[in-house]
């Protein structure tokens, strides 16, 4: 059953390791924070901006926690494995993970270059395949602790209302987080038995850099309301409190599910006065 003590409930991943990937801005670095807000030792991943990656080890650190950046590519496994190795030395074990390094490179069908689609895809899937692996291994290795949590590991990779929506113009980001939903969906089917949680979250709109001109603008953002029933667009932290609630004890029962965080978007607003 699910621990409760009153520092686990106020702190609900106190003593927990996590590795977020693509943490220095955006959901990841809110994912990050909320972390290490929630008690976990937190490992901010980064590709190209380490003075933010550092500013949000910063702040995790302000929570009393453990916090450290490391720069890695994670669609290069060489960069993973070593990864991977300096958070065993760093934080000794690994208990979360959550696969959150994405990218675009958006272009209409006729126009888009092999280099664009298989760019996307190894970052936004096979970029979450490395990092899972390596996650499981580490894992496996440590076994359970029922004292820190009752799963022996927890991943939740994050995907995008774009595994369910079709998105013209966008071919190769949504078919990367397609391939998502299902990598998760399997995962968590081939290891469930070993008390290891895979789950995914999959945003709608919300406010961060890569979709910036989508809602910088009063007119596109009222363009972008007009798909979201909720009537606002959201937030990184709508996304990372429900992070937390996914690598916590409180969702021990929940495995290979994909949270939605869209303000109702995959409703299809558009049917419904349209019935």
């Amino acid at each position: 059953m699910p621990i409760t003590s009153t520092n686990r409930h106020v702190r609900p991943l106190r003593s927990q390791k996590a590795l977020v990937t693509g943490a220095s801005s955006g959901i990841g670095r809110a994912v990050a924070v909320a972390f290490g807000r929630a008690g976990a030792d937190v490992a901010v991943n980064y590709r190209s901006s380490p003075g933010a990656a550092e500013a949000v080890v910063a702040e995790i650190r302000g929570h009393g926690v453990t916090a450290f950046a490391h720069q890695a590519d994670v669609s290069d496994e060489a960069q993973v494995l070593r990864m991977f190795e300096r958070l065993r030395e760093e934080l000794g074990a690994i208990d979360i993970l959550v696969a959150n390094a994405g990218l675009q490179q958006d272009a209409a069908i006729g126009d888009m270059t092999a280099a664009q689609w298989n760019k996307v895809l190894s970052v936004n899937l096979t970029g979450q395949f490395l990092c899972a692996r390596e996650a499981i291994r580490e894992f496996r290795r440590r076994g359970l602790r029922p004292e820190i949590s009752c799963s022996a590991g927890k991943i939740i990779c994050m995907s995008s209302v774009h595994q369910e929506i079709p998105w013209a113009g966008h071919v190769n980001y949504a078919a990367s987080k397609g391939g998502v939903e299902l990598m998760m969906r399997s995962l968590a089917q081939e290891v469930a038995p070993e008390r290891i949680r895979v789950n995914a979250i999959a945003p709608g709109a919300i406010r961060t850099p890569i979709n910036r001109a989508a809602w910088e603008t009063k007119e596109a953002a009222e363009r972008l309301l007009t798909l979201i029933p909720y009537g606002r667009i959201g937030e990184p932290e709508d996304v990372a409190q429900a992070a937390v609630w996914l690598a916590s004890d409180a969702s021990d029962y929940v495995v290979g599910t994909t949270l939605i965080v869209d303000g109702g978007m995959t409703l299809y607003p558009g049917f419904s006065t349209n019935g």
